[in-house]
Parts: structure tokens; C-alpha cells; sequence
């Protein structure tokens, strides 16, 4: 199988410090056939321990590594940066810079206020996060096996070690050598697109919040560092952290109601099981793509606990160094706005698939950036409770 991002380019050579090393680069491609190296738990994650949520114990863990590592003076990967040829490593962003302007062009425009290198480092933790996802929702997803899962793991250990396989692996090297990130919210995600090969049915939002931040709230921890904390900011980094988390909720929650109407097609149904029933509702009635009003009702308290999540990553968002708002301000903004668009479509996500047009969206920019210029408030709310 191979990631939709190919491109011929000159042989170029990496040297590792740690241990030497050539390896040359001809057409970029990310063949996944190999047979991993060890094999994987196929069983569903824990939901918590000991009464905490395993989203928020993995919040606690990351902060806690990549507050570690911060604490350096030398980058994460000081012992073995590799050292690449002169232009390779600009071509390989100007790569993913491309990629992110294709396929994100309102949150590109963002990141375009950001500082040259978060530009990159965010361009780069971009498209690996889009290459992940294609794996499984890509065109050669039919060809997905836990093997090749496993096999794009190994890889991103390798880019964490120094070894990239290919230019695009090359800038997340780069950059997780200049900003403290640490592996597990790569390798969270990894483990979200394999409850996707196995599982199409959430019992309730506790099932459904994980998986939630499997596949979106890490987006959101890998970001932090590279965006940073305001340094007028005096509320804790979990908390900016923990907002991370739920903007990355709220997008997913979202996603997933927008395309109620599609993921039924393929026989998915991403909403709480015990829920449905509560208003009468199954997965035939997904499946037969009638609204009722049962499914109006129901649709209302989904919508209002996506906007929960909405309201609950604002303050994180207002605390990010000032020069890296104004993407998560579109963000947020933006997908609220989808949620508004299902309201407008008297909440028929089974037929229709609610958008923002493109001059909604440009029209909406600088209202991001007005919230993106706001002081960071340090008396707000200084705990989250998840609405479940």
C-alpha cells in the first residue's frame, strides 16, 4: 500500500550523528507491506483507571514528558539531529507547505501569521497526521491490515530516532529535534485508526469520547508545544493542554455529525447506542435516512454537547502565544459554524451534508483574528467537566 503523497525527487543523503547511516531517496513513497517488527493488542482500549478518564490520564502524561523536555537546552534530539544535504530540507517543506495550503486552506491561511519555523513544524505535523488518517480513509484503504498500521508505527519510531523513510518523515524529524514533543499523541493516533479497522459501534459517549481523542484530541497535544503558551499566561500548561484536547473533541464531534448520512453507507454509526435508544432510535432508523422528530430531538442535545466542547477549549485558546491564535480561532469558529449548518438543514444529516461556503469562511477570518489579538484571561474557569 502506498500513502497518496509520491513524488520523484534527487537522491539525497542523511547522516545520523548517532549512527551512521545513507539512505537515499528516489521516489517518495510509503510501501507498508513489510511484516512488523511486533505484533500489537487488538483488543479495545480501557476507557479509565480508577475512575479517571484514559484521555485525560494520557493529557497528564504528555504534559508532563514534553514539560521535561522543555526543560533541556539542547533540543529533544540533540545527540543524533540528522544532517541533511543543502535545499533537501526545504524542498520537504515547501512538500508539506503545499499539502497543508491543498487540503486546509482556511487553517493554512492561519498558520501563515505563526513565526517561519511553527510554520513548518506545523505543516509537518500536518501531513503526517493526514497520511495516518488516509491509511484507512484513503483510496488504497481496502488494502488496510493491522500489519500495515503496525508497519507505519515502526516508521514513526524511526522518525523519532533519527531515521526517517522518506522526505516528508525528514521535516517531522526536523522539527520533534526543535520543539518538545513527545511520541505518545503520534502513536495515540495510530491506535485510533486501528478501532477503526475493528469497530463501527460506540455502546455510549464514553466509548465514543475516547475514540474522539484518538483520532483528534492528539492532534491538538502534539500542536501545543509548537504553538506555545503565552508567557503572559499564568494558568496551568494542563489546562491550555486540556483546551487543546477539547477543540480536537468538538472538530471530531462534529465530523462525526456531519456525516451521520455517509458513515451509514458504509454500515458506520458514530453516535452513542444507549442514546439513540433513549429517543427511541437505532441503527435502522439511521440507516433508512428518514428525519423524524426523534431524531430532530436527539440531534439537538449531540449539537449542544459538541458546542460544550467548543466553549470548554476557548480559554485554552486564548492562552497560546499570540502569534499562533488566529488557526485555532478559525477553527473554532469555523466548526461551529458547520453546527450551525445542520440547525440550518432542520437537522438532516442523514440526506445532506451540512458545509461552510467559501465566502462564509473568508468572512469569518477576521472575526478569528479579532479573538486572536484577546489578552489571556486568568480569571475564567479553572476546571473542565466533560458533559456526558
Amino acid at each position: 500500500m502506498s500513502i497518496p503523497f509520491s513524488v520523484a525527487v534527487k537522491p539525497s543523503i542523511i547522516r545520523n550523528k548517532r549512527k551512521p547511516c545513507c539512505r537515499r531517496y528516489g521516489v517518495i513513497t510509503s510501501e507498508l507491506t513489510m511484516v512488523p517488527k511486533h505484533s500489537r493488542t487488538a483488543s479495545f482500549p480501557q476507557l479509565s483507571k480508577q475512575g479517571v478518564s484514559v484521555a485525560d490520564l494520557h493529557v497528564q502524561e504528555v504534559v508532563e514528558k514534553q514539560s521535561r523536555i522543555a526543560d533541556f537546552d539542547t533540543p529533544y534530539l540533540s545527540n543524533f539531529v540528522p544532517q541533511f544535504e543543502p535545499g533537501f530540507l526545504k524542498n520537504a517543506y515547501e512538500m508539506c507547505r503545499n499539502i497543508c495550503a491543498e487540503y486546509a486552506k482556511t487553517f493554512y491561511l492561519g498558520t501563515l501569521l505563526m513565526t517561519e519555523e511553527r510554520q513548518k513544524a506545523i505543516w509537518a505535523i500536518y501531513v503526517w497526521c493526514r497520511r495516518t488518517d488516509e491509511l484507512v480513509d484513503g483510496p488504497n484503504a481496502d488494502y488496510m491490515s493491522s500489519a500495515v498500521l503496525d508497519r507505519w508505527e515502526d516508521r514513526l519510531h524511526d522518525i523519532f530516532n533519527g531515521q526517517p523513510y522518506d522526505m516528508l518523515d525528514a521535516t517531522l524529524t526536523d522539527t520533534i529535534s526543535k520543539f518538545p514533543l513527545d511520541i505518545k499523541p503520534f502513536r495515540d493516533m495510530i491506535e485510533g485508526m486501528r478501532m477503526d479497522t475493528r469497530k463501527t459501534r460506540y455502546k455510549n459517549f464514553e466509548e465514543l469520547y475516547l475514540y474522539c481523542y484518538y483520532v483528534a484530541g492528539t492532534v491538538g497535544l502534539m500542536s501545543v508545544p509548537v504553538m506555545g503558551i503565552a508567557p503572559e499566561s499564568h494558568i496551568p500548561a494542563q489546562s491550555v493542554y486540556k483546551s487543546a484536547l477539547y477543540l480536537g473533541i468538538g472538530n471530531q464531534l462534529t465530523n462525526i455529525l456531519r456525516d451521520v448520512g455517509e458513515d451509514a453507507l458504509r454500515g458506520r454509526v458514530y453516535l452513542p447506542q444507549d442514546e439513540l435508544g433513549e429517543f427511541g432510535l437505532c441503527d435502522k432508523d439511521v440507516f433508512s435516512r428518514k428525519v423524524s422528530e426523534r431524531w430532530k430531538e436527539f440531534m439537538k442535545q449531540q449539537i449542544a454537547r459538541a458546542r460544550f466542547y467548543f466553549n470548554s477549549a476557548e480559554e485554552g485558546a486564548s492562552h497560546l502565544d499570540k502569534a499562533s491564535r488566529w488557526p485555532v480561532w478559525s477553527s473554532l469558529i469555523l466548526y461551529r459554524k458547520i453546527l450551525d449548518a445542520i440547525e440550518d438543514n432542520d437537522y438532516d444529516n442523514l440526506t445532506k451534508r451540512a458545509y461552510v461556503g467559501r465566502a462564509e469562511k473568508f468572512v469569518s477570518l477576521p472575526a478569528a483574528y479579532t479573538r486572536s489579538l484577546s489578552i489571556p484571561k486568568t480569571n475564567t474557569h479553572s476546571s473542565f467537566t466533560r458533559l456526558m
